[in-house]
């Protein structure tokens, strides 16, 4: 299974990628990892990466997809893998379809768990962390037992401080405009699956599911 899986932040692209790790054996690819597992080896284009993440700047395409061919290559990745953050737009998508083309391998399905900007800034926001365990909870979905404190560890929860309405509307509309010729580009490959996300994390999985038999046939 090769699966593009995009959404925007609060959509469940984390929950959901673990379940398919889970079942199907692969892992999950995004841009930070293979900056950090580039920088870590030492490779020519991780030292060219890290110089420009050290100045603070971004990481040019030339670069970023040079990595991302390095990194598909990978022994863990024959079975597939779960790509998440990559391509971030329609010049990166070309590049990876030239990439996999290269190598021989042809996306599953191009999956984008859809959820409306009302229900995510109501999910983002009211998300809680632990300062010592890293356990996550939620004012109204998965509240802790006694308020602010952590269930497993009994440390204290916070709030991120971009956790709040202004910023998580401005990264949404960032996130659409940027998007939307990508999701365009992949309707058009015909590989493009769309499932809505304001469904149980249950139901959601099971349609990524259906989408992927559904595609692998």
């Amino acid at each position: 299974m090769y699966i593009l899986l995009m959404g925007p932040p609060g959509a469940g692209k984390g929950t959901q990628a673990e379940k398919l790790i889970r079942d199907y054996g692969i892992p999950q690819i995004s841009t930070g990892d293979m900056f950090r597992a580039a920088v870590k080896a030492g490779t020519a284009l991780g030292i060219e990466a890290k110089s420009y993440m050290d100045k603070g700047a971004l990481v040019p395409d030339s670069v970023t997809i040079g990595i991302v061919k390095e990194r598909l290559q990978q022994e863990d990745c024959k079975k597939g893998w779960i790509l998440d953050g990559f391509p971030r737009n329609t010049d990166q998508a070309r590049a990876l379809d030239k990439i996999l083309k290269e190598i021989g391998i042809k996306l599953t399905s191009v999956i984008t768990i859809k959820v409306e900007n009302k229900d995510l800034i109501k999910r983002i926001c009211g998300r809680m962390m632990c300062k010592k365990c890293g356990a996550s909870f939620h004012k109204e979905f998965r509240p802790p037992v006694r308020e602010n404190i952590c269930d497993n560890c009994g440390s204290e929860l916070y709030q991120r401080a971009d956790d709040n309405e202004a910023t998580v509307g401005q990264r949404l509309a960032v996130y659409e405009s940027k998007t939307k010729p990508l999701i365009d580009y992949y309707k058009e490959s015909g590989s493009y699956c769309e499932i809505d996300g304001n469904q149980s994390m249950e139901d959601v999985y099971k349609q990524i599911q259906a989408a992927l038999e559904k595609a692998s046939k």
